[in-house]
């Protein structure tokens, strides 16, 4: 699919209720660990560190963190001293917290508001975008991936989809029911989180909306390689975009790029 619809996604809105939010970001984070959805670009990522001469993932608007934990067990596989630091211009200091807990801190998180668009010169590392690029337009999309040209770092942008017609229809039909059955299993455990899945069924309405509009939000590799080229006018950058997928997952589309030479 090649069309891009940038339509309202209630996630992005700045009067959504936190409460609502962190319980989508909670599903998302737990389907994406347990589908082990970003595990085949643990390679680009360690191809990424190294060229670059990094330990660290910056990881920009992470949410609540999904897939973080499977994304550096696959990679600490290649590279045993990777670690990632987790930012958000909305943290989500709870679901953070569980996942340094359980990382033993090899998962680390800023606590104030990190904007993707300026990032602070004392934030180093690979930075990378999971689940997340697709809210950006181009412009600011655009932005993001200048800023990363600017401070000479690498940069990479993951989706977890491979931007197809048939996934519209899952996240209509199948993935609704997948998340009424699997809430109460979500951890950290939240009553608000059952009682706005269940009484009040806020997150599963949210999270249909914003799972259609996510997946026409996205762009596909052609129109990412076209963003970083207008974010890179000098070509100082080597840049890839494609799509991998895990055998028992869904497709990634994915852009990485860093300063030719390393």
């Amino acid at each position: 699919m090649k069309l891009r619809l940038h339509l309202f996604e209630f996630e992005d809105q700045p009067w959504f209720p936190n409460v609502v939010r962190a319980g989508m970001l909670d599903y998302l984070r737990f389907m994406i660990t347990h589908l082990h959805t970003y595990r085949p670009i643990a390679p680009l990522l360690a191809e990424g560190l190294r060229r670059t001469g990094q330990t660290q993932v910056l990881e920009l608007c992470a949410g609540a963190g999904g897939g973080t934990e499977d994304v550096l067990q696959a990679l600490q596989q290649e590279l045993p001293e990777a670690r990632i630091l987790l930012t958000d211009l909305y943290p989500q200091p709870a679901a953070w917290r569980h996942i340094e807990q359980q990382t033993g801190g090899r998962i680390a998180f800023v606590p104030e508001p990190v904007n993707a668009l300026q990032v602070p010169a004392a934030l180093p590392g690979f930075r990378a975008v999971f689940s997340a690029f697709h809210h950006f337009r181009p412009a600011p999309g655009e932005a993001l991936l200048r800023d990363a040209v600017r401070a000479g770092t690498g940069v990479g942008v993951f989706e977890g989809a491979g931007k197809h017609w048939w996934e519209l229809l899952l996240a209509c039909t199948v993935l609704p029911v997948v998340l009424l059955c699997i809430m109460p299993f979500v951890r950290p455990f939240s009553l608000s989180r059952l009682f706005f899945t269940y009484l009040v069924p806020l997150i599963p309405l949210f999270t249909i909306w914003d799972g259609v509009v996510s997946i026409l939000r996205m762009y596909p590799p052609e129109q990412l390689l076209q963003l970083a080229r207008r974010a890179d006018p000098d070509g100082r950058y080597a840049w890839q975009a494609g799509k991998v997928r895990h055998p028992q997952g869904p497709e990634v589309t994915y852009l990485v790029g860093w300063p030719k030479g390393q």
